[in-house]
């Protein structure tokens, strides 16, 4: 069964946050397993090796679970990007590989976490709960892509391209990767994610992105 079961004992002491997060991870392996319909609060608290009791302590429903389930991946997601695309010390190009890089790192881009994302993706009565916790934070980074986009385009002096069009073209492109690394691990992984990327941005911006 999961790794965290052998910490169960230790778990009963643990700070009200780190029971929250043990919680939130069970989730996590319980809806890449089984789907959002198909994991309940009884096999998240049997993913994390804690008592019933203990997650209606820390969560009031299902829903309110899913949704700090939900916030945490965004955050986590959003942490990792911002940490590097917002140093004043690097230029725009290197920015925005940033962002790129943020987008398939190991600790992002996982088939199990992929699995959630796409849970929520594709069950339409969790959309709207998808674009209530998640829209602010993909409208953020869309448009701090554009912002980037925007200046590498007057560095470049680069004719005919629309800084939006390019950063709604990445985020198609993230999205697209993200389903093909899930759906085909064998012939899609992180690595070749990021190389059909820079080679999008090659084309694009082949003074800031060469081949």
């Amino acid at each position: 069964m999961p790794s965290v079961k052998p910490n169960a004992p230790r778990s009963r002491t643990a700070p009200p946050e780190a029971r929250r997060r043990q919680l939130i991870e069970a989730t996590i392996a319980s809806i890449s397993k089984h789907g959002i319909s198909g994991t309940t609060l009884t096999k998240v608290t049997q993913e994390a090796g804690l008592s019933l009791g203990l997650v209606n302590f820390h969560f009031e429903n299902k829903e309110t679970l899913l949704a700090a389930t939900l916030r945490h991946l965004a955050d986590e997601h959003r942490a990792l990007w911002i940490s590097k695309s917002s140093l004043c010390e690097i230029d725009a190009a290197t920015k925005l590989q940033a962002i790129v890089d943020a987008q398939f790192h190991p600790r992002i881009c996982n088939r199990r976490k992929l699995a959630v994302w796409f849970a929520f993706f594709g069950e339409s009565r969790h959309r709207q709960a998808y674009r209530k916790i998640s829209g602010n934070v993909d409208l953020e980074r869309q448009n701090v892509t554009a912002g980037l986009c925007d200046q590498i385009i007057i560095e470049g002096g680069y004719q005919g391209i629309s800084a939006q069009a390019m950063s709604r073209m990445l985020e198609g492109l993230f999205d697209g990767l993200w389903l093909n690394i899930l759906m085909y691990p064998d012939r899609f992984t992180r690595q070749t994610a990021r190389d059909n990327v820079a080679s999008n941005l090659n084309l694009w911006f082949p003074r800031h992105f060469p081949g």
